[in-house]
């Protein structure tokens, strides 16, 4: 099998040769045909996520060593199935969900796997990933049938939509004069104007700061958008939501943005953060409990919620953001456009142009 690596954290990864696994018990071996880029291999391509005030925590406390396959949006063709593998066939097109626990601790016995702890296999991300021509998946539960969705949107499905999907659960019903923000137009947040009409949320503003974004998030289904350079952001915001913001989702997670958010919700309002920039937050307290405002973390989603979002996916309800497929080899320039802010929509890689070893 043929990979891309990182053989040393922020520079270009590596094609590297390997010996294509053979799965074992109840593991299935995945051809990969798609894999999309997402932010988060960012960080993990650099190292580190930022803490803020100068402090990083470092991936290689959670077993991220070089050599390493990023990669965890896997959309690919089942090659072959361990002896204990049921239900799945050879020749079987299916999405991979990545966020694999140890199947042991409290939170995976309640199907929270993207909450392990104790053990977490996270394709990409503790575990080697889809960067490749092949990835191994520990058992067949974890493999979702998209039926004929293109394979190149399928397989964003895995993260960005889930994530989407995972963070709008934690909002309350909004009424019908409130409104929610989607703050951060790239990869996530195009995703969210199709998963919050879905849930019946109509008043939705796009935030962000790149003016192509917010063009895609208008043809996507915003009502409203707001460039939020100026310093005075959060009170245009308060002023175009006739200070009816009830719920932020924040895609970014970087002190400004966090501040624009807070800054605009209305009392009883809620900020969801998913994004991952970096940075520390530091807001008053007392204000929090006067306003009662609520401050949730949200990160990826259940194996159960994945198999919703396909259904909607599949229905027709969750509108394909701008999606370019670029070869497998183009990975370390697609990390570079995505770092620098360039890329308006998802970059998915194409490893069928990749021969197999």
């Amino acid at each position: 099998m043929i990979s891309y690596d990182i053989i040393e954290h922020g520079k270009p990864l590596q094609r590297v040769v390997h010996e294509t696994p053979v799965p074992k018990d109840t593991e299935v071996l995945i051809r990969i045909m798609r894999c999309g880029v997402c932010h988060s291999d960012l960080h993990i391509w650099d190292g580190y996520f930022d803490w803020g005030d100068g402090k990083r925590f470092y991936v290689r406390e959670r077993g991220c060593v070089p050599p390493f396959t990023l990669g965890h949006e896997p959309f690919g063709v089942v090659e072959a199935v361990g002896p204990s593998a049921k239900g799945v066939q050879v020749g079987e097109r299916r999405l991979v969900y990545p966020w694999i626990g140890c199947g042991k601790c409290s939170v995976c016995m309640k199907g929270q796997d993207n909450y392990c702890v104790s053990g977490a296999r996270y394709l990409g991300i503790t575990r080697n990933g889809a960067y490749g021509t092949h990835v191994l998946v520990p058992h067949p539960r974890y493999l979702v049938d998209t039926g004929d969705l293109d394979p190149s949107f399928a397989s964003t499905l895995s993260c960005s939509a889930l994530t989407v999907f995972s963070a709008v659960a934690k909002l309350s019903a909004a009424g019908s004069k409130d409104w929610v923000a989607v703050v951060g137009c790239g990869g996530l947040g195009l995703v969210a104007f199709s998963i919050l009409k879905a849930k019946g949320i109509e008043n939705l503003i796009a935030c962000d700061v790149d003016d192509a974004k917010l063009d895609a998030a208008t043809r996507l289904g915003a009502r409203k958008t707001l460039n939020t350079r100026d310093a005075t952001a959060a009170a245009a915001l308060q002023a175009a939501t006739d200070c009816n913001l009830a719920g932020a989702l924040d895609f970014v997670g970087m002190p400004s943005t966090a501040a624009l958010a807070l800054g605009a919700l209305q009392k009883g309002g809620q900020y969801v953060l998913c994004g991952l920039y970096g940075g520390e937050l530091r807001h008053p307290l007392p204000p929090i409990a006067q306003r009662a405002i609520s401050i949730n973390g949200s990160f990826v989603g259940t194996l159960s919620e994945l198999q919703q979002v396909v259904v909607l996916a599949k229905e027709g309800k969750i509108k394909p953001p701008p999606i370019e497929v670029r070869p497998a080899s183009a990975v370390s320039r697609s990390l570079e456009e995505l770092k620098s802010g360039k890329i308006v929509g998802r970059i998915v890689l194409d490893f069928m142009g990749e021969a197999s070893r």
